[in-house]
């Protein structure tokens, strides 16, 4: 598994994220099968994602020896979902680190206007001490992603990972701009926003195509 690493903006490139990719961008890509390929996809995303955690040395005992061993730190670290789409790419985070804790920051993008409004927040406590993987499926104009690092830092959260699957440089330029020391974790950037700052080429809206549903 490979990838680049420029201004603090990691690409995932392998040969399964690429074939992944062509099945979530298709248009013609069913909500079920859609769902099975973005927690597939999440799995390897995990791995860059979760590539700092924190480590401790403990004393564990095989079934021939002794040994100290790598094992996470306390508090584990924090899986937090966009929603709604980001519960798509946290829940497969979860199945390949089920001892982290997840949170939930409820955000939507106003169509009209582009811009992020916050209507639920649920996080465990201890946030302050905890490393977080924060997860949204598409990093468009950034604006919903600034938001939630804006809450998580309120909280006393200094070490964040932002994850996504498709990435808009405007996005990432949002981000940074503010948050220059977050890392962002995708698995493809994408060439640009449209009028209605819809990453282009894209695959359409994440939430609608995982959950079937289709805006009047």
């Amino acid at each position: 598994m490979s990838g680049y690493n420029q201004k603090n903006v990691y690409v995932l490139e392998h040969p399964l994220v690429s074939h992944k990719l062509a099945i979530l961008r298709a248009r013609e890509t069913p909500p079920h099968h859609f769902r099975q390929t973005l927690h597939e996809l999440s799995w390897l995303l995990a791995f860059p994602a979760l590539q700092n955690v924190r480590m401790t040395p403990a004393e564990i005992e095989t079934p021939l020896e002794k040994m100290t061993a790598a094992t996470m730190c306390d508090p584990k670290p924090c899986l937090v979902s966009i929603l709604r789409a980001g519960n798509g790419l946290i829940d497969g985070f979860s199945q390949i680190c089920p001892e982290a804790s997840v949170g939930h920051l409820g955000l939507y993008r106003d169509h009209d206007t582009a811009k992020p409004i916050s209507y639920y927040s649920s996080l465990p406590d201890q946030m302050e001490k905890r490393q977080v993987i924060l997860g949204d499926p598409m990093l468009a104009t950034g604006g919903s992603a600034v938001m939630a690092i804006e809450t998580l830092q309120a909280m006393g959260v200094s070490d964040i990972v932002f994850a996504c699957l498709v990435a808009a440089p405007e996005g990432v330029a949002t981000v940074h701009c503010k948050f220059p020391d977050v890392p962002i974790v995708t698995a493809a950037l994408d060439r640009e926003l449209n009028e209605l700052s819809y990453i282009l080429p894209g695959l359409g809206d994440a939430g609608d195509r995982i959950y079937g549903t289709v805006r009047s």
